[in-house]
């Protein structure tokens, strides 16, 4: 009876803990996942930030570009072949697009491996924390706010016992409660009173840091019960490679913040062992087989992939 009465708590015990173990993917692959061109072209009716890829390769990760409009099976495919995905950010539509779509096909594909122990991460920043927001809560909540191209500290909330930020030095931890260093470029945001009465939310999101525009207290850091899953409205990626706009802050501290974020995540990634059938198939969904475009000049990223 005893033993029967530990092995099911053992199962009950929240899939981040009893996923854990010793063993790493010293390959991790992550998706990155696509959205529409606004004036779409030929060749180019997709695209993805390089920043992002960077980002992550920054790491020691690899990264596969996830297309919009593909079918399930080839989303299950992909799944099934990658460490974790990323939602970046952009300008799309978070309740009717083909980045809204996929990312939903992912996010449910993810809930459904880490409940049997598969332990597969999610990322959204900006445009895809908006879109973490609205899958986990199926509704349109966000409210306006004025933080369209300003850096931000954080107020941090429960962030000392997070698992995001628990592996940050104490004096970086320290620059970001005290420093804008956090690039905001969004209009949108979760407020901290949605949160606080939209049930779905409060029980799946640890709210890690809060900011405010001056009105409206809103949420900027979050990660997920038991899950994992996370979200930054703010933008770790642009610190360290991105240069087109003022409001963007390169210091020390600030591209620190970058590395680290970035480590956090494709940590995470090494905890999933899915892998391609082959090597070729491997070779092929890279995003090595594409060249990024200068688009410093005329767009918010320094260079740009079009698909």
């Amino acid at each position: 009876m005893f033993l029967l009465l530990l092995c099911v708590f053992l199962s009950c015990l929240p899939f981040y803990l009893s996923a854990q173990t010793d063993r790493q993917n010293e390959r991790p692959i992550i998706g990155v996942l696509a959205q529409d061109v606004y004036l779409p072209q030929p060749s180019q009716t997709a695209y993805i930030a390089a920043s992002y890829v960077k980002f992550l390769e920054s790491a020691g990760a690899r990264v596969v570009p996830v297309m919009i409009n593909q079918t399930l099976e080839e989303y299950k495919t992909l799944f099934n072949s990658i460490n974790g995905i990323l939602y970046p950010g952009g300008g799309v539509s978070i309740v009717s697009s083909g980045y809204e779509r996929a990312a939903k096909i992912f996010y449910e594909l993810a809930i459904e491996a880490n409940k049997r122990g598969d332990y597969f991460p999610v990322w959204g920043t900006c445009l895809g924390f908006e879109q973490l927001m609205y899958l986990t809560s199926k509704k349109t909540i966000l409210a306006y706010t004025n933080t369209s191209g300003v850096a931000l500290p954080l107020n941090f909330t429960n962030a000392e016992d997070s698992r995001m930020f628990k592996g940050f030095p104490a004096q970086l931890m320290k620059d970001l409660a005290s420093e804008p260093l956090t690039v905001n470029s969004h209009k949108w945001s979760l407020g901290m009173l949605t949160y606080n009465t939209n049930e779905e939310l409060k029980k799946f999101y640890k709210v890690l840091s809060v900011n405010t525009d001056g009105n409206v207290e809103f949420v900027s850091t979050v990660e997920a019960y038991d899950y994992p899953i996370y979200g930054t409205q703010w933008h770790p990626e642009k610190n360290a490679f991105e240069w087109t706009r003022p409001s963007i802050p390169h210091s020390p501290s600030a591209v620190k913040t970058t590395f680290y974020m970035a480590e956090f995540f494709v940590n995470e990634a090494r905890k999933n062992f899915h892998k391609f059938e082959t090597e070729e198939g491997e070779s092929k969904a890279l995003i090595y087989n594409y060249n990024p475009v200068y688009t410093g000049t005329k767009s918010a990223f320094e260079q740009t992939y079009f698909f």
